[in-house]
Formats: C-alpha cells, sequence, structure tokens
C-alpha cells in the first residue's frame, strides 16, 4: 500500500494512504485527500495505479504539480521516495509504509470497495389485506386490521431506564446475541434477517415476526422482513391497529389476546387472525420519530408473551434501530460513492477532450485555464490548426453545470471542430454549426460560443460571436478594448436560419487578445458583489505582459475575491498575445 508523507506543511511527518486505483489531491472536499491551501486548485492532481505501478498526473492545476522539483506535463511514472509539490506544500512518495508515528487513512478503502448493495425479495408474496377506510385501496403487505388486549406497554423515550432488575440474564442474553449478529451486518436485507433470527432464538414461543419500515416520499408502512416458524406457513398477520399505536405514542405494546378484546370487537378481520398474543415495539432513528416497527407474535394461547418478554425485546429495539439506520446510512454512501466513481471518470474523459498543451506559432504564444464548478462542466474550449497555417481558438459556455452540461459540451467540442475544418470562415463555420444543433432537442438549453481565427502570416484575427461575452483586446500601450461587441448574433440553438457576421483586426507587436466565460466576471464575493467586466479590465490594463501571467494573475484574483466561498460556475480563460519585435 503506497503513501504520501507530508514533508512540508501544517502536519509534517503526517503519512496519507494512497488507496484505491485512483487518489484524486485538490482543495475540493469531494476529493479522496483535500489540502486546505488557496493555491491548491479543487481538483489539483490525481495519483493512479496501473498493472502495479503508480502514476502522478497535473489535472491542469493553474499553479502546476512539481514531481521533485520539476513542474510534469501530463503524467510521470512515481517512484520510491519521489519528492511532490503542490504550491508551497510537499510530500514523498512511498511505494511501502515508511516508519511513522501514526498513519490516517484516507476516505474510504474499505467502503469505497464494498460492491453496491440490493434488499434481497421477501421470501413470501407480499399482499395486503386492509380494511380501515384509509387503508382501503393502499395495502402493500399482509397487514390486517384488528384489536388486541393490551396489557402492557413501556414508554421508547425512556427506554434507557427499563427494568433491568427483571430477569437480568435473560436481558443480557438478548443484548449480546443480537448484538452480536448485527455487529457486521451493513446491508439492509441482512440487518432485517439478522434481526428477526436473533429474537426467534430469544423467545422461543414466538411463531411468526416481521419488520415494518417507513419507506417512499410519503413514508408509507412497508413489510421489508418477515419469518415464521414452519417455512411452509403463509405471510404472518400484521395488526395495523397496533402497528398505529406504537408508532404515534412510542410505546412497546403487549397484547395477551387478540380476538378477545372486546375494544376491537367490531374490527371484521378479527375472527380471521389465528395469532394470539403480540409484542409490538417502534424503532426510533437519532431524530427520536419512529421509522418502523418489530412485532413478534404466537399462535398458542397457553404460551403468551409476558411483561418481562417485552421489556427484552424493548431493550433490544435501540440496538435493532441502529442497525437499520446505519444499514440505510451505508447503502446511501455505497450509492454516492458509485456516483463519485461515475463522476471520476466523466472528468477524465472531459479533460481529454481538452487540448493537452497550447499550439506552437513562431511569433506568437498561447495560455489557457479551465476549472469545473463540480467535477465535471459545461464550459469549453479548443485549438484548431486549419490547412492554410492559420489558427482557430473556440470557446463555448452550455446553460448549466454537471453531467447534462458536459453531455452537451462533448457534442459542441466534435462539431465546432468539424466545422471549422470544413467551412471557408469563422462565420459560415459558426452558421452551420447552429443549423447542426438547433436541430436536436436542447430542452430549454442554450449555448454561447465564440470563433477566433489568428491569420500569423498577416497577423489578423477574425472573430464570430453567437451570443459569447465579447473578446478582449489589450494593445502595447494597456488600452484594453471589446472586440465585436455590437456584431454578436443570438447564442446557439434558438434560431435554426442564423447568420453570424465577422469583424477582423490587425494584431501589433505585444497586443493581447483574451477569451473568458461568465464563470469569471459572475464569480461572487460574500456581500453578493459580480467580480464584473471592469474589474477584469482594470486586471488586464495593468497586469503583467505575458500572456501565462496575465491569466494566472487573473485566476488568482477571481479566487481571492471570492474568499472561502464555493465556486459557483465553471472557469475557462484562453488567450493568445503576438510577441513584441525584437530590438
Amino acid at each position: 500500500m503506497p503513501f504520501l508523507r507530508v514533508e512540508q506543511g501544517s502536519c509534517p511527518g503526517q503519512l496519507l494512504e494512497v488507496a484505491g486505483e485512483r487518489v484524486v489531491i485538490g482543495r475540493h472536499p469531494g476529493c479522496e485527500i483535500v489540502l486546505d491551501n488557496a493555491a491548491v486548485s479543487r481538483q489539483h492532481a490525481q495519483i493512479s495505479e496501473s498493472h502495479g505501478s503508480y502514476f502522478l498526473e497535473d489535472l491542469r492545476s493553474r499553479n502546476r504539480t512539481f514531481l521533485n522539483g520539476r513542474p510534469i506535463e501530463g503524467t510521470a511514472e512515481l517512484q520510491d521516495g519521489d519528492a511532490i509539490e503542490f504550491c508551497d506544500l510537499s510530500f514523498r512518495f512511498y511505494v511501502n509504509q515508511p516508519p511513522a508515528e501514526g498513519i490516517r487513512p484516507s476516505i474510504g478503502s474499505t467502503a469505497d470497495r464494498q460492491n453496491a448493495m440490493r434488499t434481497p425479495a421477501l421470501p413470501f408474496d407480499a399482499t395486503v389485506a386492509a380494511n380501515d377506510e384509509d387503508d382501503k385501496g393502499k395495502a402493500t403487505a399482509p397487514l390486517i386490521e384488528s384489536g388486541s388486549s393490551i396489557l402492557s406497554t413501556v414508554p421508547l423515550n425512556e427506554a434507557s431506564s427499563l427494568l433491568l432488575a427483571v430477569k437480568p440474564e435473560q436481558k443480557l442474553r438478548a443484548v449480546l446475541d443480537i448484538g452480536r449478529s448485527l455487529g457486521h451486518a451493513l446491508e439492509l436485507g441482512d440487518v432485517l434477517e439478522k434481526t428477526l433470527d436473533g429474537l426467534f432464538r430469544v423467545f422461543p414461543q414466538a411463531d411468526h415476526g416481521f419488520v415494518l419500515l417507513k419507506e417512499g416520499e410519503k413514508s408509507k408502512l412497508t413489510v421489508r422482513a418477515a419469518k415464521s416458524r414452519k417455512a411452509s406457513e403463509a405471510a404472518p398477520e400484521v395488526s395495523m391497529t397496533v402497528v398505529r399505536r406504537a408508532m404515534k405514542t412510542g410505546e412497546a405494546i403487549l397484547s395477551a389476546d387478540v380476538t378477545g378484546d372486546s375494544r376491537f370487537a367490531g374490527s371484521d378481520s378479527i375472527a380471521t387472525m389465528s395469532l394470539r398474543s403480540v409484542m409490538c415495539v417502534p424503532l426510533f432513528s437519532q431524530g427520536e420519530e419512529p421509522f418502523g416497527v418489530v412485532q413478534l407474535d404466537c399462535d398458542d394461547a397457553s404460551r403468551p408473551f409476558t411483561k418481562d418478554d417485552l421489556d427484552v425485546l424493548a431493550s433490544v429495539a435501540g440496538q435493532i434501530g441502529l442497525a437499520v439506520e446505519n444499514a440505510r446510512l451505508h447503502t446511501e454512501l455505497v450509492a454516492q460513492r458509485d456516483i463519485q466513481r461515475e463522476l471520476d471518470f466523466a472528468m477524465q474523459v472531459q479533460l481529454g477532450f481538452l487540448p493537452s498543451h497550447p499550439p506552437d506559432v513562431p511569433g506568437y504564444e498561447f495560455f489557457d485555464h479551465y476549472e469545473a464548478a463540480q467535477r465535471v462542466g459545461g464550459d469549453y474550449f479548443d485549438y484548431v490548426e486549419l490547412a492554410d497555417g492559420r489558427i482557430a481558438v473556440t470557446v463555448g459556455d452550455v446553460a448549466g453545470k454537471g453531467v447534462p452540461a458536459a453531455l452537451l459540451m462533448a457534442r459542441l467540442f466534435s462539431s465546432a471542430r468539424y466545422q471549422l475544418l470544413t467551412r471557408p470562415t469563422p462565420g459560415e463555420a459558426l452558421g452551420s454549426l447552429n443549423s447542426e444543433i438547433a436541430r436536436t432537442a436542447l430542452g430549454h438549453r442554450f449555448i454561447t460560443c465564440l470563433f477566433a481565427v489568428l491569420d500569423p502570416k498577416s497577423h489578423t484575427v477574425t472573430v464570430a460571436n453567437a451570443g459569447h461575452m465579447a473578446p478582449l483586446i489589450r494593445s502595447a500601450d494597456g488600452s484594453v478594448s471589446a472586440l465585436g461587441q455590437k456584431d454578436s448574433g443570438m447564442p446557439i440553438g434558438i434560431a435554426r436560419d442564423q447568420a453570424f457576421s465577422e469583424v477582423s483586426m490587425p494584431l501589433q507587436p505585444g497586443d493581447l487578445l483574451l477569451m473568458y466565460t461568465d464563470g469569471v466576471t459572475e464569480a461572487m464575493d460574500v456581500e453578493n458583489d459580480l467580480y464584473g467586466r471592469e474589474r477584469l479590465i482594470r486586471l488586464m490594463s495593468n497586469g503583467p505582459q505575458p500572456i501565462r501571467e496575465c491569466i494566472e494573475a487573473i485566476v488568482s484574483d477571481v479566487a481571492k475575491f471570492g474568499g472561502d466561498l464555493p465556486q459557483r460556475d465553471d472557469i475557462c480563460l484562453v488567450g493568445f498575445r503576438r510577441l513584441p519585435l525584437q530590438a
């Protein structure tokens, strides 16, 4: 098992376990290793395992990832003892655990490797016979309305003060037996099955048992597990009168004879029931609200349950409720882990669409920055080298974020590239792209898109715009203006036959062009104030001259402006600069 040892940071000497095939490192709380440092990107880097070897990959972080003092490009294989740096944090990689005072395990590992769980079907076909008017047509299990002679009740909100002096050896046996059987059960079906098995061992007179749990948006009580002493017997009959009283009052209820209680003589179903003595105990969540019941009954009137039996069942109800609650939480956790793994894979696929490095054009320098608000995003950019030597730079923004926006981004990426390679001008390429996208059903989503084609021979740039923010041009003297702001068309996908105009301008030595998405200008601070375009223009005007340093300064300023607030939208910046003439 590989480890990272903190060399420089808040806890020098601490060991971090690198568990699983892929460990993401970054500032986002969803990362496997979270680094609380503003200079670290949300998903900064990752360590992955393949056929026994380990690899370090930079995830397009703004401050880069360093291996043994050198910035990595793409993926680099890790060796035992390698030094890794993220901003001012440094670690050392070990293939096996080095000597240390303590180890903090990474998130999960054991839970991560659990298979997704499902509750098995009940061992019988569950049907319902409901007799109260509020239950007609709503039955989901063999629930028969009936009355009972209620001999005793126990207020379970005071379960901690149950009579421990009554047959303590029986109480101890119940607690230990059921507690031991539930100790390692995490899947809900296993928990319920082990619960009923344990209760049947503790109460030999029990003929039937079941567990009812609230489920669904309407929190309807449903039979989730049932057990009969004789496997050939039909499903046990359930007294909903007793169940509802237990749920309403929070009391554990003991019925001596459900067929002899005069208070429920009007129930038509009583005569059809074969059960005699019943114990029904509500199950509580941590919020003190009952979420279900466990009930036992017997058919032999000569062996009824006693008050001592009720005390025992009430005593172990807390363990049962906690085990069921833990099983539910574990099921949710595993489902979330599965979704997270799928999102991690989607992020890798999406990053694979984006260019791995900017183009190499004599006399020009390029740079870009991309950071999704979630694991995947709807912003997009690309560099397309055209056949005549021109370079097309594209930026797009799909309305929304997350997986739906990422899927549309993938579609936009391939279609935009095809249109630019087959159409002579950026305006025609944008028009054909719009016609193609408009023929598909995007619902209420729309896409803003910007094409900028650089001709490095004539030093001119031509822009076609579909509802996107106009690119900003910074001249060598520091003045900043928007290119083609009045020539923008509507976003893609709105009007199928829309034509897009073009605007061109020459680039002088030192001129810089910046394209960006609204995740920059619409970033908010704690006062809900927007970062805004004017702030961006001021920073560009007074900022560094090289394109890389200029974009990095913008990213840093936006992060500082937002403080500790989570990133609200995807951020994408891409630009190029004509280099000054050599003196």
